[in-house]
């Protein structure tokens, strides 16, 4: 019988072998699993963005939404994600195959499409900006990063 961890580190050894020629010229950090902990260091400072932004006049509530779903990725990484150095996460594999930015595109659509109909409207909606935010992330890694002027 093969243990868990066994299984975990031969998944790791897959993404590790699939992603070991990958060069990234813009700078940008590969995702993968040994990025738990920036990834929540980034999580962090978003929130401190959120919370010490006084100039921003908000009007519909985006400060409370945006720090729900920091909450709410935060706790996705608590229940099915993995967390540890060794350990890794399917979309993970799903990116070193290429397909990260159309699976994510792929469950937004999902999740819209079934918003309200299974389990809760809000549940569905963090869902979808989940997605969104690793789409961005995908994005922003195979392409040129766009700049938003004010």
């Amino acid at each position: 019988m093969i243990s868990s961890s066994a299984m975990v580190n031969s998944w790791s050894l897959l993404y590790d072998e699939l992603k070991m020629n990958e060069t990234i010229d813009d700078g940008m950090r590969p995702w993968g699993h040994s990025d738990y902990e920036f990834l929540i260091n980034t999580m962090d400072t978003m929130d401190n963005m959120i919370t010490e932004s006084k100039t921003t006049p908000w009007k519909y509530n985006e400060e409370e939404i945006l720090k729900e779903l920091l909450e709410y990725i935060r706790g996705t990484y608590n229940q099915h994600y993995s967390a540890g150095d060794d350990k890794i996460q399917t979309l993970d594999l799903i990116e070193a195959c290429g397909d990260g930015e159309a699976f994510c595109r792929s469950n937004i659509l999902k999740y819209a499409s079934r918003y309200d109909k299974k389990g809760t409207a809000r549940r569905d909606i963090m869902k979808i900006l989940h997605y969104a935010v690793l789409l961005m992330h995908f994005n922003d890694k195979n392409a040129q990063r766009e700049t938003y002027n004010q």
